[in-house]
């Protein structure tokens, strides 16, 4: 038989679980926010320091070493706006090889930190084996307008891919999605709404689910307390075009396990590729054989 709980209790209660729920789900999005008028700021690593000067009203960047010496990169990057469908215009960047015309462009979803300028690194080695990659900053994150919610980077998302298929330069390449981390949990619920738009899907350290992280994070408070919403367990099951899993084993921020979770329910064509090395750091150290997988998965598709 249940009791009723004293209205101040039950006011306690409720009060921890809305705490609670709004802090687990922040977790999700931590992004590094640039204020629209900034012309230029100072990027520290542990090896080196970077000056970046942003101009024109689509914030070109361009980065210099040492106070005066301008970084050259075996890609060139043209900063743009666009709307998404939520009316934020968000900041999203083109980079192309120098020395190649490139049939396939990457349409890259980053994780949930940072911003463009910490984020292209991470997936600027497969420019460098002829891929150009679209990667832009979800609402509220770098120079992209509005809030950095759950539905926000979904419609981000979307809005791009719809974006880029507008683009001279893109819409007649083969157009694959390569996410990471969030962004790859966030590119296989894409892949499964818009497969008709797309040649194949990629992920890499991806997690299999807002609840599966979350009770990763917090055991047993993280499961209760974190709304689904979306899932790419779910989606990855309604999508049956060539799919490329890749994850490490030495991931310490998603686990190994959600990889394998996320290949297992998916349909075929796929491929598991096991790495080692740190989280998102595949393309740093296994580029020519990720590059390889890519080209492979676009043969099987004709």
């Amino acid at each position: 038989m249940l009791t009723k709980l004293p209205a101040r209790i039950l006011h306690v209660f409720i009060s921890i679980f809305f705490l609670s729920s709004c802090s687990f789900n922040k977790l999700f999005l931590q992004p590094t926010k640039i204020p629209f008028a900034t012309q230029h700021l100072t990027m520290k690593s542990a090896t080196d320091t970077e000056l970046v000067v942003f101009s024109g009203a689509a914030h070109q960047p361009v980065f210099i070493k040492n106070n005066t010496d301008t970084v050259s990169y075996n890609f060139t990057i043209e900063s743009m706006l666009y709307k998404s469908k939520n009316g934020n215009t968000l900041n999203g960047w083109l980079l192309k090889p120098k020395n190649t015309t490139a049939a396939t462009t990457l349409l890259h979803l980053h994780g949930n930190g940072g911003c463009l300028l910490s984020q292209f690194k991470a997936i600027s080695p497969l420019v460098e084996k002829g891929f150009q990659v679209f990667m832009f900053d979800y609402s509220g994150f770098g120079f992209s307008e509005g809030k950095p919610t759950r539905n926000n980077v979904l419609v981000d998302a979307l809005s791009t891919l719809d974006y880029i298929k507008t683009r001279e330069d893109i819409k007649n390449t083969n157009i694959l999605l390569y996410g990471q981390s969030l962004g790859g949990h966030l590119a296989t619920v894409v892949a499964a709404q818009r497969s008709a738009d797309i040649e194949g899907l990629i992920t890499e350290g991806a997690f299999s689910s807002h609840k599966d992280i979350g009770g990763h994070m917090v055991p047993v408070l993280g499961k209760i307390f974190v709304k689904q919403g979306y899932s790419a367990l779910k989606s990855v099951k309604e999508y049956h075009k060539p799919l490329l899993v890749i994850h490490s084993t030495q991931d310490s921020t998603i686990p190994f396990f959600m990889g394998r979770k996320l290949y297992d329910a998916a349909n075929e064509p796929k491929e598991f590729y096991e790495v080692q090395k740190c989280h998102i750091c595949a393309p740093q150290f296994y580029a020519t054989e990720i590059a390889d997988k890519i080209n492979n998965m676009l043969l099987k598709k004709q």
